[in-house]
């Protein structure tokens, strides 16, 4: 177990992607959490889905009041970054914003460089001129590619990314590595494992899936149902980051006087795959159960077992001991629980009634 150099209190906190689905919740629970913590959002809020529950999210934070500061504005504008560190100066900065997606990827490949890439070079060119105590960054499991040995663990070999997105995430590891060992900012990487929840993205299968059965369209099951994936609840997510958040990797210096990169890379995942069918089956009985889908609905003609898609892998699975034992946790929310939690909240927030 770690000891906890980071006090969080009286801290200016930076989030990007603020207005996002994990980068809201992490919000939320930051000013909950410690009554003297300041932070500082940042999002430019693109279409890529629904800006409703964007926007439905920052409400929930606007309730905050002063603590509680937003910008409109992308990270990928050096401007913007520049003006909002000199302005806010914060001590502990979270880079959660991101062009999110894998096959979103291989259509609008741009979105990626710009926000993944330029973006994330800029919060890394803000900490090297500010006085920074702790960068905490979202990788992703998609560095792990296809690789064939379960579960992943961030011991594993990285370097055969097999869509864009996940280039860019790996290429962030790589930019805050030598960002670590030249200029001494602590950092730390958390490669997240399929995050779901309420109000979450409308991309992923659990919201998509649910969005097309309601208009009683069919849904599409890759690699015919042989897809295993680590589901992880974003409560879960949100307690790993915050538990991260308050301990920064220890600067040392090397025998070549130089420093020691004072960098981590954990995983955050459920340490348990998923079956796809079995995930869908919960999905159903789950959504009959909230009364979102009504009682009669003949789930098996709207399914349709499809090949594997371009940038997709077949399993993720997530090794979380590094996380365990450090941090003395581990996600431990049901698929069933949370996909409970998201069947309510869907049947509220979209007012359905049979």
């Amino acid at each position: 177990m770690v000891t906890y150099n980071v006090n969080l209190n009286n801290k200016a906190v930076l989030v990007t992607g603020a207005a996002g689905f994990i980068g809201a919740n992490l919000v939320k629970r930051l000013l909950t959490e410690f009554d003297r913590v300041k932070v500082i959002g940042i999002d430019n809020i693109t279409d890529y889905y629904d800006v409703r529950l964007k926007y439905e999210r920052l409400e929930e934070l606007y309730s905050y009041g002063d603590r509680f500061i937003f910008i409109k504005d992308s990270i990928a504008n050096k401007q913007a970054i520049e003006t909002l560190f000199a302005q806010y100066k914060p001590q502990v900065v979270v880079n959660l914003a991101a062009q999110a997606g894998v096959r979103y990827s291989i259509t609008n490949p741009d979105a990626y460089i710009e926000s993944n890439l330029i973006g994330f070079y800029n919060i890394l060119e803000a900490c090297r001129h500010n006085e920074v105590e702790h960068l905490v960054y979202a990788s992703s499991s998609s560095v792990y590619g296809s690789n064939k040995k379960v579960p992943y663990s961030t011991d594993d070999k990285v370097d055969n990314p097999v869509s864009l997105y996940a280039a860019t995430k790996k290429s962030n590891e790589l930019m805050a590595h030598a960002y670590s060992k030249l200029y001494n900012i602590p950092s730390t990487g958390l490669r997240f494992f399929t995050v779901y929840g309420p109000c979450g993205r409308p991309d992923m299968a659990y919201f998509d899936f649910t969005n097309k059965l309601l208009k009683g369209e069919k849904i599409r099951i890759f690699n015919y149902g042989n897809c295993k994936r680590d589901f992880t609840y974003v409560d879960d997510i949100v307690e790993g980051v915050v538990r991260i958040m308050q301990y920064a990797p220890g600067k040392k210096m090397g025998e070549d006087g130089l420093p020691i990169p004072p960098y981590k890379i954990y995983n955050i995942g459920n340490n348990n795959s998923e079956n796809l069918l079995d995930f869908v089956q919960i999905l159903q009985e789950e959504l009959l159960a909230a009364g979102v889908l009504p009682a009669d609905y003949d789930f098996e003609a709207h399914k349709e077992l499809v090949a594997m898609q371009p940038g997709d892998v077949p399993i993720t699975f997530a090794d979380t001991s590094a996380l365990e034992e450090d941090f003395c946790f581990k996600p431990h929310t049901s698929l069933r629980d949370g996909l409970r939690k998201f069947s309510e909240w869907y049947k509220e927030f979209y007012s359905i009634n049979h």
